[in-house]
């Protein structure tokens, strides 16, 4: 992709940006604090630095006394108030790829409460094995989200160390939760159908090296089809660009580049003609849907959609000099170091965050 190509799509990412700074997954439907903040993160990637900043300064009003954001927002709205651990943390990815970019030591001031507040809500909900609860009300921990809190609470700490505020607690949670995320990941609740249930442990950054490699491989013709992309779910013939560019991100921070480069140009089919990217593409089956064996599908544009294809787009153009300074925010380098790995049940967890997890 050209850099005009990426400045159309951030462009299309604003054109669905509401007044108020939100940016919903399509004009009419809800915004969520993750998708908003990926949103966000397209939006300056792409040169919109107005838009992603409003986008920025709207998560805080939305954000609930205890630390938390709800699930579901719309039009101002909050339609689904259980607060979601991984969307309550990804602020803190947000507020450090704009530092990385804008170097805007008061605007990281100014959300910084917000990203504290969410990360010690976030912190509170991680159970005996070291997973991090999806809502306080549901006993169930997610491998997706915890992979994507990982990364959060190392962009945290990076914050927390530039504003000269250690927050050792989030380290000795991302501790736990990174031994968590590499030998037990049969403890969290079995979503395997889904895609990202395979590629987050890499993509977050837990799980590196020959393992990560290995995690890759395992599932990789499972879930890859050749020319099209990633299937969202491995029950139904559907490739989605968010999922596909994902797994470009964590095969690029593990420098698996030229299978990163061909998916990456085999997701370029949902390219729209405005920049925009439809969410996905259904292929060979003519019961699903609307008996049309090749379909765009849903028939909508998704701002997740586009940002992750620009997020893709940016890691991958750092080997080429065609990058931003933010463009290694998936690949880790630019965060905190790899917690050291933390397992209660070894007797390594101090006894302050024993005595909490009791």
């Amino acid at each position: 992709m050209s850099a005009d190509q990426v400045r159309a799509t951030a462009r299309s990412i604003a054109s669905m940006q509401e007044p108020s700074g939100a940016i919903p997954w399509t004009t009419g439907q809800h915004a969520d604090a993750w998708n908003h903040v990926e949103a966000a993160m397209g939006l300056l990637v792409g040169g919109e630095v107005d838009a992603a900043e409003r986008a920025l300064r709207w998560a805080p009003t939305q954000q609930a006394a205890d630390g938390s954001w709800p699930m579901k927002i719309v039009d101002g709205e909050v339609t689904d108030s259980r607060g979601d651990s991984n969307f309550s943390a990804y602020l803190a990815v947000g507020v450090w790829h704009h530092w990385l970019i804008r170097r805007d030591l008061d605007l990281v001031r100014e959300l910084w409460p917000s990203v504290r507040a969410g990360l010690d809500w976030v912190v509170s909900l991680q159970v005996q094995f070291g997973g991090i609860l999806w809502t306080p009300s549901e006993d169930l921990c997610l491998l997706t989200g915890g992979s994507s809190i990982y990364q959060s609470l190392r962009a945290g700490v990076a914050l927390a160390e530039l504003l000269g505020e250690p927050q050792p607690e989030w380290e000795l949670t991302g501790g736990r939760l990174g031994h968590a995320l590499r030998r037990h990941r049969d403890l969290f609740a079995d979503k395997s159908t889904f895609s990202m249930d395979w590629y987050y442990p890499v993509l977050g950054g837990a799980v590196r090296g020959w393992p990560a490699f290995e995690l890759i491989q395992d599932r990789w013709e499972r879930y890859v089809v050749p020319g099209l992309g990633v299937r969202c779910v491995d029950t139904n013939p559907w490739v989605t660009g968010a999922e596909t560019c994902e797994l470009v991100l964590a095969l690029d921070a593990i420098g698996d580049h030229d299978r990163a480069l061909v998916l990456l140009a085999d997701i370029q089919r949902l390219r729209a003609e405005d920049g925009g990217y439809w969410t996905g593409w259904v292929y060979g089956d003519a019961s699903y849907p609307n008996d049309n064996p090749d379909v765009f599908w849903p028939e909508e544009r998704t701002t997740f959609t586009a940002a992750a294809v620009i997020l893709a787009v940016d890691a991958l153009g750092e080997r080429y000099g065609a990058s931003t300074p933010g463009s290694g925010i998936m690949r880790g380098t630019s965060l905190a170091p790899d917690f050291p790995e933390l397992a209660l049940e070894c007797g390594c967890v101090p006894d302050v965050a024993a005595a909490r997890l009791r």
